[in-house]
């Protein structure tokens, strides 16, 4: 990833700003793993306050305008919150994996569609509905 200075945040757009929040996510993610495989807890646990935060930010930049895609992906950043915090607290790797592998479907799903451009953007809401079907049945379970 490249190295991020103020004046370069602000020449992003809202939807560039939005692709790298999931990427730095994805790295803290695998990072918090990697440190909870070596038993860096303290480490860990930074890191993993990191994701929280980001994915505070990312359900805040919600736009609820949009549709039901925005409650969904609100659904969904608030499933994922709560489970980075209950696999911080027990140091579960694979609980941690899971957010991981949400997260990493929607970035895929978010970056095709910033490459479609504006004339395909049916085809993002489709992905991202189904990064949020593919995950929904977690949360009816719990």
């Amino acid at each position: 990833m490249e190295f991020l200075t103020k004046e370069l945040i602000y020449q992003k757009t809202p939807q560039q700003i939005t692709g790298l929040l999931y990427e730095v996510c994805i790295d803290c993610l695998t990072e918090a793993i990697h440190c909870i495989e070596n038993k860096e807890y303290p480490e860990a646990n930074s890191k993993l306050q990191k994701v929280n935060d980001i994915i505070e930010r990312l359900g805040a930049g919600l736009n609820y305008e949009a549709g039901i895609i925005a409650d969904q992906l609100d659904t969904l950043y608030n499933y994922m919150a709560n489970q980075v915090i209950l696999g911080n607290l027990k140091k579960d790797v694979p609980i941690l994996q899971e957010v991981l592998n949400i997260c990493e479907q929607l970035a895929s799903a978010w970056n095709e569609a910033m490459n479609m451009g504006d004339t395909k953007g049916q085809r993002l809401l489709h992905q991202k509905t189904n990064a949020y079907e593919k995950n929904v049945m977690v949360l009816s379970r719990d």
